[in-house]
Order: structure tokens, then sequence, then C-alpha cells
């Protein structure tokens, strides 16, 4: 698919453009600036008010001002390294103008002494005489008309000017087609948006304050077309899955009953409701590929087994996936008698399987005889084969990227997808990120489930804390005690985790075990096994028991220096207790005196279980970039939408966009043409593969 030639003046060189040589066109790219249509989208983010001023008397500097001047005398400095003065008079005031490393003859030129412009600058007081250093125009008084009254203030980086910015967007402007429409036209009425053409020439000449504002329609508009642009692409990647076709796996039911029997509780709603939606995309024709979303301990397993089980009632096997070791072993520990009561073959495979026994695994699973394969990536291996794989469940979904999902796909020719996150993710993240994905939500917790009462301590009542855990753990209880996270350094996190268990050990005696990331992975299973077994009753760790550890007897957790994590660390930290049938703590230890951040946060998490609105009030206070780890998150770079103040936009732009692909999966119809042109304007190119690919 070739780009169309509508754009082809935006697509030149940067220095086709006025004002930009071969120098500037390269300290562009450091405002992402590396083709003319780049421009359109770096927004002013400020502006500097330059309607005309008769005098500076009228004004309190500092500020920036407009006046019209009659040239005075011109004083150059006695020695060098002095400023260049020059006086000139406005309607009520005499001033001056400095300038520093300035050449005489050329100010000579610019303000011939007696002559009358017009200058705008910053004016300041020193010792009592009001000064304007460096003006920022300096005009004849007919070029008056050349000023902007409220001129746009650009991001800059270096090697950059606002002029040289503002320059270079003005001949990108000059240049920029009319293009047909792609918004949907009631949507774009009901919104009182403008046309694409005027919203960027809008954006670009404010008028005042409001124009800045992200909610100023021209900023709207263009926000929405990023989101729109970006929801496209998913839909298109969705598109193409599904018409890849799947398999149909119809249930009978039978394995779910003989575990449902099994088990001393019932399903919750939500876990019910989901179990249903997931049997019934199963079922279809087309591939599933869905996330199920639940908080902490909110029964996802129970979940991805039901669906594992309709796999193998179809005929077919599933797999699960869990991003570390511990909790492929743990996964597999929780299931096992599960699958005994079902009859189902379940087995573990990590990259710990050698020889003969890994031999074995792998023709029981090419013959068919293991019906639910648990492990790590080591699923992934060339030597891997299924004799009829129906399902992949992937636990901790952000620890796998996309294309991990395509190739666990591509072990069974068409297998259904579903994705596990224990991170409840605000819904228009949600939508950023899984957008290709239909989703099921966990909102509700399994009966029988306590309360977590969670407390804020000053590290200063440390010996308190020790005092109450000899206590408990005298009462036979067990505890976590989760270490500080030392300026994101490994070596820092282990030695500080080592002079806690020091520390408590000689309060506590060898009851207490240590686990960090840096030991051998054997030793940390042995720490993490006589925890569960209980022979050690307080385990000190860092953050690697985040996710996924279950131990239904600690019913204590202590994090120290809590004002270090973030919110949503803090929340899975939490959920590690509550999970059995004691009155479950947490203690936040934070040292005095706390941020104004610091504390919002920890009281976020005192007056809150709930995972989802601790996540929405954690992206109002963090960002979005910020609350999925940026580096990592794959989250798409907006230049005009702000994904906390917009999620709204982002909800609307995925229900659009799926409107217009099912109406029109080629994208042949006008809307359909004008689609294809927004999305190379804004450089989706996995989505214009998708498309010629077809």
């Amino acid at each position: 698919m070739t780009r169309p030639e509508i754009l082809f003046p935006l697509f030149a060189g940067l220095d086709t453009l006025e004002g930009v040589g071969p120098k500037t066109a390269k300290a562009f790219s450091g405002l992402g600036v590396e083709k003319p249509k780049d421009l359109l989208f770096v927004l002013p983010h400020s502006a500097v008010d330059r309607s005309r001023k008769a005098s500076v008397r009228d004004v309190i500097p500092p500020c920036t001002v407009t006046v019209e001047v009659e040239i005075g005398s011109h004083l150059p400095p006695r020695q060098k390294g002095r400023p260049y003065r020059v006086m000139v008079r406005d309607a009520g005031l005499e001033f001056q103008l400095v300038f520093f490393h300035a050449r005489g003859d050329y100010l000579q030129g610019q303000l011939p002494t007696g002559q009358r412009r017009l200058v705008s600058g910053r004016v300041e007081l020193f010792d009592g005489i009001a000064q304007m250093v460096h003006p920022d125009h300096i005009l004849r008084p007919e070029e008056a008309g050349d000023l902007p009254l409220f001129e746009p203030v650009y991001p800059l980086v270096a090697g950059v000017t606002q002029k040289a910015v503002a320059k270079a967007a003005a001949s990108a402007l000059a240049r920029t087609p009319d293009l047909p429409e792609w918004i949907d036209a009631t949507l774009k009425a009901r919104e009182g948006w403008p046309d694409w053409h005027a919203a960027v020439a809008a954006v670009h000449a404010p008028r005042d304050q409001s124009d800045l504002a992200f909610t100023a329609p021209a900023r709207q508009r263009l926000a929405y077309d990023e989101l729109f642009a970006h929801q496209l692409t998913l839909s298109l990647a969705r598109a193409k899955l599904r018409r890849a076709g799947g398999m149909v796996s119809r249930g009978t039911g039978a394995l779910q009953r003989q575990v449902l029997a099994s088990l001393p509780y019932a399903p919750t709603a939500a876990q019910t409701r989901a179990i249903a939606e997931i049997a019934e995309d199963m079922a279809r024709p087309l591939r599933m590929n869905r996330l199920l979303q639940g908080d902490v301990g909110s029964g996802k397993t129970l979940v991805a087994l039901m669906a594992l089980l309709v796999a193998v009632e179809a005929g077919g096997q599933g797999v699960l996936m869990a991003p570390t070791e511990i909790l492929a072993r743990q996964h597999h520990e929780g299931l096992a008698p599960l699958a005994l009561a079902a009859g189902v073959r379940l087995e573990l495979l990590t990259g710990r399987d050698k020889g003969a026994e890994r031999a074995a695994k792998l023709a029981d699973l090419a013959a068919g005889r293991i019906g639910i394969l648990v492990g790590t990536h080591a699923v992934f291996q060339k030597d891997v084969f299924f004799q009829d794989l129906r399902l992949a469940v992937i636990d901790e979904q952000h620890r796998f990227g996309v294309s991990q999902r395509m190739e666990l796909g591509a072990k069974g020719a068409a297998a259904d997808v579903l994705v596990m996150t224990a991170t409840p993710i605000p819904r228009s993240l949600a939508l950023v990120s899984y957008g290709d994905m239909d989703v099921s939500v966990l909102d509700e917790k399994p009966t029988g489930r306590k309360p977590i009462r969670t407390a804020l301590i000053p590290t200063t009542r440390l010996e308190e804390v020790v005092g109450h855990l000899a206590r408990a753990v005298a009462e036979g209880r067990q505890a976590y005690w989760v270490c500080p996270l030392v300026e994101e350094s490994e070596v820092l996190d282990y030695a500080s985790a080592e002079a806690r268990f020091a520390s408590l050990r000689a309060a506590l005696g060898d009851v207490v075990g240590l686990v960090h990331g840096q030991m051998p992975p054997a030793d940390k299973d042995a720490a993490m096994a006589a925890f569960v077994a209980g022979r050690s009753k307080v385990l000190v760790a860092t953050t690697v028991i985040e996710v996924g550890v279950n131990v239904p007897n600690a019913s204590i957790m202590v994090i120290e220096r809590a004002e270090s994590f973030g919110l949503a660390q803090l929340h899975q930290l939490r959920g590690r207790v509550g999970r059995g049938t004691a009155d479950s703590t947490c203690l936040l230890l934070y040292q005095a005196p706390l941020s104004e951040g610091g504390e919002r946060r920890l009281k976020v998490i005192r007056d809150s279980e709930d995972g989802f609105k601790i996540s929405e009030e954690d992206m109002l206070m963090r960002g979005a970039g910020d609350l999925i780890g940026t580096a990592q998150s794959g989250l798409p770079r907006f230049r005009v939408a702000d994904m906390e103040r917009q999620a709204g936009l982002m909800a609307v732009a995925q229900s659009d966009s799926r409107k217009l692909l099912h109406d029109d999966p080629d994208l042949t119809s006008p809307r359909g043409q004008a689609a294809r042109v927004l999305l190379w304007l804004l450089d989706q190119d996995r989505a214009i593969k998708l498309l010629s690919v077809g």
C-alpha cells in the first residue's frame, strides 16, 4: 500500500521548510521532528501576551511588554564583558535596552538614534531603572502587524529557538492540504469539532489562554485523531487475528462440574460470568483474544482452569504460562488437586526439566496424553509440540509482549488466547495496552475473604512492631517483612534486606527466612518452600514476592519505608495476606516527614482495598506512562492526547474504530479511504502493513 499523494508535501525533507538548514534539521530530531508533518503536532504549551501598551509605566515589572519607543543615545561598554546599552523613551518613561556580547555596528543599524521602533520583551527593574534585556522583537512601526498579539511558546531542545520552531511550523502549515474527513459526522457535530485543517491552524495560533487548554475544541479534535488512529491499528490487528480463523471448542461441562463439586465454596457471580464469556468465545469459529482482569485474590486461577477444561472437554489441550518458575510451580501445585478431581493429566514444564524426564514429557504432550501443561516460557522452545493445542492462558500479561502472544498462538494453529493480569488497570489504559482484546473483569472477592486491616506507622516505632511480631509468631502466625526499594539498585536492596534479616533474627531467633533477587534460584525456592511449609515464620524479602505467592497462613505484612513504593506495588504486596481464615494486618512503616505525594499514596492504600479504584487514583497521581513502567510498557507516545485527562475519548475511539471496520473491513469507502490517510499521517505503520496483506 503506497503513501497517498495528497501527503507528499508533508513527507518531504525538513530542509525544504523556510529557515531550516541541515544543522537545524538535525537539532529538530530532539523534538521528534523528522518530517514537515511532525511540526504540525509540536503544540505550543503556553503563550506570551504581546498586546500593545502605551508605556512601561502601565505594567508592574518583571513582565513582558510591547511598546513603541523613540531611540535615544547608544552607550557602548567601556570595558570588556560589560553590556551595550541603548536609551529609549516611550509615551511616558525613559528606559534602557540592554545587550550582551553585541556588535555595535549591528545595533546602530537595528536601532538608529532618532527613529521610532516597536520593541517587545521582558522588562525588569535594576536599581530603580527599567531595563529590557535582549528584546524578543524589534520592528519598524509599519511592520507592527507581523507581531502576533498572543504569541505561542513552543517546547524547545538544544539548537532550536522559539523563532525557528514558529517559522518552520508556519512553513509546514502553508503546505498542508485539506484532507478528507475520517471522523464520524454525527460524532464531529455532537462534539462541535472543527475540520482537521482548521484544527491544525487553530492550535498554532491561540487567541487566548482557553485555546491552550486540552479542552479547546481544536486540541480535542487532534487528540481524538491520535487515539482513533491508535485504536484503528489495534482493531485491524484484532480483525486480522480473527480472520485467520480459530477452532470451535465446545465444552460438555462434565469435567467442570466435577471440579466445582470438589470445591468447598461456590464461585462468585463475577467468576461465573467470566467463565461463561470465555466458554462462549471458545465455541465461536473466531480466535479468542481475551483479557481476564482481576484484582488480587479475586479468583482468576479458577476461571483459567475452567477455560482449560473447556479445551480438554472439546478433545484438545491447554497450556498455562507463568512469567517465573516460582509462579509456574505454584500454579501447578494449586491446580493439581482440582485436575485430579476431574481426572485430567496436568504436568509442569520448566527450564529445569532435563534429559530423559523432559523427553518423556514432550513425547506424552505430542501424543495428547497430557491434557493441561503448566510452564514458564520454556513451552516456547522449538522441540515442544502439542497434539491439539486449543487454549493458551498467559499469566501476568505485562511480562509478555504482543509478539510473544502471537508466537504462542502459533504453537497451536489457531489456539484461543486468554491473558490474565492481577494488576487492575484503569479502563482507559486497558484500552491503550489491550485495545485489541475483549475484557472480562473479576470485580468481587470470593466469599470468606476477610478485609485486611491497614495501618500507617512511623519508623520511630519500629521496636513496637518487632515486639508485636514476636507475640504473633509465638501464637503460630506467619508474616512477611518487605524491605525498602533502595535507589533502584538490586545490590543495595539486597544489602538492606540482609541487614534487616540479621536484626530480626537477633530479636526472634532462627524462625526468620530471607529471599531476594540476588539469590541463586534453588536457594530462593528453598527459602520459599520453608515458609510455605511453616518451618520459617517470618520471611524477609525484597519485592520478589510481589506477584502470586500464596501462603494462606501468612496474616501479617510489614512494608518498610512504604513511601518508597508505588500504589500498585503496595496493593499487590498487601494482597499476599488475607488468604486464610485468620484476621490479617498490613503495617505500612514510613519515615517522617512524608512528602505530599507520599502521604496521599499511603492514605489511599489505607482507606481502600479496591484495586480498580486505587489504580485510577494512581494514574491521576503518576501519569499513565509511569503506571506500567514506561520503559517496558510499550505505551504509544501520544503527542496531543493526554491519556489521564482524555480517558473518555479513548473509549469512544475504540467503539468507533471497531464499528468502522465492521462496516468497511478493507477501508475502501470514502470514510475508510480518509482513515487510511490518517494512518499514514500518524505513522501507524503496523496498521498499514496489516491492511496491505489483508
